[in-house]
């Protein structure tokens, strides 16, 4: 089970954007990589191709490694690790190691 899905919201622990908080767009779960709304802003250059196309900019959203990235605590608001619980009837649930509270 992963750890962190998306439409989760994140706080950025590393890097330029530390302490930026943003939701999942995407995940990557064979590359460990997540892509982060608003956050990691990167700018690629596109050379023209024909006479009658021009060159331009391009903004996106450049993902994240997963280790860079926590899990907001829907209880206390801070950063907090994600450990996953076994229930009684089978069902593996995302728990906050902060609160304890079930992440849904």
């Amino acid at each position: 089970m992963t750890r962190i899905k998306k439409n989760d919201i994140v706080v950025i622990m590393a890097g330029k954007n530390k302490g930026k908080e943003g939701k999942v767009l995407q995940v990557f779960p064979e590359l460990d990589r997540v892509v982060v709304s608003g956050v990691n802003i990167m700018t690629k250059h596109l050379k023209s191709g024909k006479k009658s196309e021009k060159g331009q900019k391009i903004t996106f959203e450049a993902p994240f490694h997963i280790s860079n990235v926590m899990l907001k605590c829907p209880q206390s608001g801070k950063p907090t690790r994600v450990r996953v619980k076994s229930l009684a009837d089978g069902k593996r649930v995302r728990v906050s190691t902060r609160s304890g509270e079930e992440i849904t």
